[in-house]
């Protein structure tokens, strides 16, 4: 319900609110609309003094935003166009279905394409360009479950064949076949010549889609895409979004209206289609989710078309002089809509037409016949074309199309507008002939019952007009392109010099890091492709000094004079600033970060991202959208600052991380690292730049920062590429024979120093250091080591790096800042006895000394462990644990104090 028919109430004076009308169709029809909406501007102003408190009523009558007589002319031909909808929903489902038929369990969906297949089809044929030489190309993001039409096009196009359509969420049985298999919704990593953008977990590509309209916008303000090139208008590049209305439900989905409102983003159009459905039933059946939308985009400052109803109501609504479709659209609300959509033309003849004579009158012409073929918006070409046209051309704000249409379109019985529609997998014979009844699709009642592809012979004139619009458009979308485009890397001695000589000074690896992210900025090549972002923490970590020399990017600029203006260090926003400060909006940050991490191939411009943030809220916070960039081949740094569990003394449970690493290593593509030195982390920069910039490889990196100031050693010469692998001997064991190994990581690994120290001076027990940079390195080398030996017998082993280097019976300790499951990683290609000392259990505010104490991480603990281990191999006598116990004051008593 609007709020006009919610707060309707008795008219005080029938006669005088009839003049004021009268009075405003007079203007109307003397002045034209320009002057009415100036008056009733001049009028809105008044009414809303406090005096009266009048406010505006929220949304619009649920008609259609563009009325007939401002449609431009249909430029296609729309009988073609019609039978080439028809034919990409025959082999769409055909798709579905077969797959189910044939294996019984691999899904798909029909209903949701069913319902958006001619929103695809005006955007394929009219809008939706291509990539090209001279044109950047629009960017599209494809609704999930409407991937089956996405593809049954690209089998008319001839890009796909109809042994790959066959072979529908069957990737590894298709690669054995020597085809192409289909993935059940857009995976730019299944697929890398074909999806573009991944939008298969609902709301990810909505937020998604409008940070690359703004990382567009960002690349050009800064002059690295093609500044002639217009940002605005019908030939700009566009940023298309086809997302379903249940979809709008994700916070994702609606926590970056109001930025690109605020970023005058109008390369940006967003289609939502409006099928009124849910999985389980109605988005919203006690009221109408048009209206809900329209207000939240309206009130968020966008554009809004509504586009509800099909050319067939035109001359209802031309008929309709008294407002009885209007009023009966407004009591009407979307799960009776769903009832009218799942019904016959008889049933809507009684239960909407019914209601009175007003509306009676207005159907008397029509058969029941004909009420049944009256089409929403959503499936007009030419109401849609509309729609479209106004979007590319609206100036200043995004646009949304909130097209009205019915699920499963054309299912008839078997699920139009059905409860159970959209896990419709399989249809019946008698379902099969109706569909293709429904359609005038041309096919027999045998090829239609087996489920035939149907391709028009390459002469036709469908396939003639498919191709030729799509050559008018550039070519064949969606189409992912991922030239490398190599980008020298300068030597690490020049920007990381400093922390590979340290030479013992005091710093933490987070400042350690934004000394080298200012050094690679002044690099005239690399410079300019840096994009340092940041969700409101730029002061915390230290990067405040690039407010000035670099800028944080504003669209329009600074206006106004900040505060701090007088500091070296003052707030400096620019439109060609180079730093994105996101605000408090991890899911925004890491966005923008995806958008800046895949520009090489969606611009064709490589770019170097650097999210640094705190580590608790990365993996934790948004590990879908992270999961989604990795799908998306993305390439750059994530940096978890403030990382492990007892460095950030004060922040306590919420704040302290001691998991990060664990959930980054559930993404097959992330490489991941937990430097204990600003010398370690200079030599995994380089080698990441290296891999994702001069070679294009196709991962990205999740590295932890400490802010804890440490004695910075300098690096030994000669580990670079172990530390790449994972693990160095950071120190041999006093008389070159060591006892037990102690492996340290991140911040632990000076406690770690530490306790060697104390096992060679309290209690004479020789012990190595390891640096372990990375277990996940380490264990993804054992892994492939393990794997070939096994599938290899015949041939010699190859021994991993963790193979080499711990070899032999040595007890083996290690301290981690994390979950004890991190360094257990490498448990199974271990020989000796394996301790591992971590953080498990919530985070607590304290110091660190006290934290590590607590958690027993410290150099005490670690003693105590190589002891026991010992012990336990026979090496020491089993007294000496005891001994350490109350030597060090250690707590002894149950439970392990962290599960409480």
């Amino acid at each position: 319900m609007t709020d006009a028919s919610m707060h309707a109430r008795p008219d005080d004076d029938p006669q005088e609110s009839a003049e004021w009308r009268e009075a405003l169709q007079a203007l109307l029809e003397a002045a034209g609309p320009a002057r009415v909406r100036q008056i009733m501007d001049l009028l809105a102003e008044a009414a809303r003094e406090p005096a009266v408190g009048w406010q505006p009523v929220r949304g619009t009558p649920y008609v259609n935003t563009i009325p007939a007589e401002r449609q431009p002319p249909f430029p296609g031909d729309l009988a073609i166009e019609e039978r080439l909808a028809s034919l990409m929903r025959w082999n769409a489902l055909a798709m579905v279905v077969r797959a189910n038929q044939a294996y019984g369990e691999l899904g798909g969906h029909i209903a949701s394409y069913a319902s958006a297949a001619d929103l695809f089809e005006v955007g394929f044929n009219h809008f939706f360009r291509a990539r090209d030489a001279r044109f950047g190309g629009d960017l599209v993001f494809y609704q999930p479950h409407s991937a089956p039409g996405v593809y049954a096009r690209a089998f008319l196009e001839g890009r796909l064949s109809a042994d790959d359509l066959a072979h529908y969420r069957q990737e590894i049985s298709a690669r054995r076949a020597g085809v192409q298999g289909l993935s059940s919704y857009p995976h730019p990593w299944l697929m890398p010549a074909f999806w573009q953008f991944p939008t298969g977990s609902m709301g990810i590509g909505p937020i998604s889609s409008i940070y690359h309209a703004r990382f567009m916008r960002y690349l050009q303000h800064r002059g690295v895409l093609d500044a002639q090139a217009p940002a605005s208008g019908p030939a700009s590049r566009k940023v298309w979004g086809v997302f379903g209305d249940g979809e709008m439900d994700e916070p994702e989905s609606m926590s970056a209206l109001t930025l690109a409102a605020r970023e005058r983003l109008d390369n940006l159009i967003w289609v939502v289609n409006c099928n009124l459905q849910r999985l389980d039933g109605p988005v919203r059946g006690n009221g109408r989710i048009v209206d809900e939308l329209e207000a939240l985009f309206a009130g968020a400052g966008w554009n809004v078309i509504k586009l509800v109803w099909g050319s067939d109501w035109d001359g209802l609504f031309a008929r309709d002089r008294e407002g009885a479709l209007a009023r009966a659209f407004a009591g009407t609300v979307d799960g009776q809509f769903q009832t009218f959509a799942a019904k016959d033309g008889r049933y809507n003849r009684e239960h909407f037409f019914n209601q009175n004579d007003a509306l009676r009158a207005l159907a008397q012409g029509l058969t029941d016949e004909q009420i049944d073929r009256l089409k929403r918006g959503g499936h007009d070409l030419v109401k849609i074309h509309a729609a479209y046209h106004a979007a590319v051309r609206a100036e200043g704000r995004p646009t949304v199309i909130l097209a009205q249409t019915k699920k499963g379109y054309g299912m008839g019985e078997a699920g139009q507008g059905r409860m159970t529609t959209h896990q419709q997998k399989k249809l019946d014979r008698s379902d099969l002939i109706a569909f293709r009844n429904r359609f005038d699709l041309p096919l027999s009642d045998e090829q239609a019952a087996s489920l035939a592809f149907y391709k028009p012979a390459a002469d036709s004139a469908e396939m003639r007009y498919l191709l030729a619009r799509r050559a008018a458009l550039g070519g064949f979308v969606p189409s992912r392109t991922a030239a490398h485009q190599a980008l020298a890397v300068p030597p690490v001695s020049g920007y990381a010099g400093f922390a590979l000589q340290a030479e013992g000074k005091e710093m933490s690896t987070t400042m350690a890091f934004v000394r080298m992210l200012a050094g690679l900025l002044k690099d005239p090549g690399l410079g300019p492709r840096v994009v340092p972002i940041v969700a409101d923490e730029a002061r915390t970590f230290g990067m405040a000094n690039l407010f000035k020399t670099i800028g944080i990017y504003s669209s329009t600029g600074q206006q106004y004079e900040p505060e701090d203006i007088g500091s070296v260090l003052s707030y400096r926003e620019a439109k060609d600033g180079q730093i994105l400060e996101e605000g408090i909006s991890e899911a925004g940050a890491v966005s923008s970060w995806a958008a800046a991490a895949t520009s090489y191939s969606v611009h064709g411009t490589p770019m170097l991202p650097f999210y640094i943030f705190y580590s608790m809220f990365g993996f934790q916070r948004v590990g879908d959208l992270i999961w989604a960039a990795a799908d998306q081949r993305a390439r750059g740094f994530l940096l978890g600052a403030t990382a492990g569990r007892t460095t950030l003394g004060g922040e306590g449970l919420q704040h302290q991380d001691g998991h990060s690493l664990l959930m980054a290593a559930t993404v097959p593509n992330c490489r991941i690292y937990d430097p204990a030195s600003a010398g370690e982390f200079a030599v995994i920069l380089d080698d990441g730049m290296r891999r994702m910039l001069v070679h294009g490889e196709d991962c990205f990196y999740y590295v932890t920062l400490m802010n804890e100031n440490q004695a910075q050693p300098s690096l030994p010469d000669g580990v670079a590429q172990d530390v790449v692998k994972g693990l160095y001997r950071r120190a041999a064991a006093p008389g070159g024979s060591a006892a037990v190994r102690l492996l340290g990581s991140g911040t632990l690994l000076q406690e770690v120093e530490a306790a060697a120290k104390l096992l060679a001076d309290d209690w004479g027990v020789p012990a190595e250091v390891w640096s372990a940079t990375s277990y996940s390195e380490l264990e993804r080398d054992a892994r492939a080591a393990a794997r070939h030996a096994r599938l290899h017998p015949g041939e010699p082993p190859r021994r991993s790096h963790v193979e080499q280097c711990l070899g032999g019976a040595a007890p083996i300790v290690a301290a981690s800042d994390y979950l004890r499951a991190w360094p257990q990683l490498i448990a199974p290609y271990l020989e000796a006895r394996f301790t591992v000392l971590g953080t498990d259990g919530f985070g607590r505010s304290d110091t660190r000394a006290a934290l590590r104490a607590f958690f027993e991480v410290d150099r005490h603990h670690v003693v105590l462990a190589a002891l026991d281990a010992l012990s336990r191999a026979g090496t020491v006598d089993g007294g000496l644990c005891a001994q350490a116990i109350v030597r060090y004051g250690l707590r002894t008593g149950d439970p392990a104090p962290w599960t409480c």
